[in-house]
């Protein structure tokens, strides 16, 4: 069982080059008593691997070896949820744009303004633990789906699809009874008392179910 949100350590990684930069953000978080771990390369953050609960990352868009940018693109490929806060000082608004694009949380010019950067990264880390608690979500009901038998998800499936219960035991040449036996038995095994839940439930674990 996942330990929840209010169990989980807040951390945020900052990589940039520049040690200064680096000495002054470490201050500027450790001043609000936000934990902070911070990094010169994006080489030296993959060396380490630390691991992140809930949190985001502040990162420096030029870096030597591999950019802000590529890393973020790489970040996306694996999957990789945290929030991204680019900050640099020789950005430009084509820059931005693909930044943005590719999902990065917010993008903001050196010198940073210390509030905008504070309410960046506590709304980053917000977002982060939204998704935790929804990544958390999704695990817990795909482990409930997978408990049903057989009939008992063909059945959901009809239920979520529209049929009702007659429809559905003419369909499978079960009695009606039978069908809202199966069909309590799904729902009570999901957690869900509405059919309403449980087609979002379906919706979420079997987005291409036919209609």
């Amino acid at each position: 069982m996942g330990r929840k949100a209010a169990e989980e350590t807040v951390t945020v990684v900052v990589i940039d080059d520049d040690a200064a930069v680096r000495e002054a953000l470490e201050g500027l978080l450790d001043s609000v008593g936000l934990p902070v771990r911070s990094f010169g390369s994006v080489q030296q953050y993959i060396d380490q691997q630390p691991a992140i609960d809930v949190g985001c990352m502040v990162l420096d868009v030029r870096l030597p070896g591999r950019s802000g940018l590529d890393f973020q693109a790489e970040l996306a490929r694996c999957g990789n949820s945290l929030p991204v806060i680019f900050i640099t000082g020789h950005g430009d608004v084509p820059m931005s744009v693909r930044a943005m694009k590719a999902g990065a949380f917010e993008f903001l010019t050196k010198p940073v303004h210390h509030q905008h950067l504070l309410d960046a990264i506590h709304a980053a880390i917000t977002r982060h633990g939204e998704r935790r608690d929804q990544e958390r979500s999704l695990v817990t009901q795909r482990a409930r789906f997978d408990t049903l038998t057989a009939r008992e998800r063909e059945v959901a499936m009809m239920v979520v699809s529209g049929r009702r219960n007659k429809q559905i035991a003419g369909d499978l040449d079960l009695s009606e009874a039978t069908v809202k036996l199966h069909r309590g038995q799904a729902m009570r095994k999901m957690g869900v008392r509405s059919v309403v839940d449980l087609v979002r439930i379906v919706d979420s674990l079997v987005p291409d179910h036919a209609p």
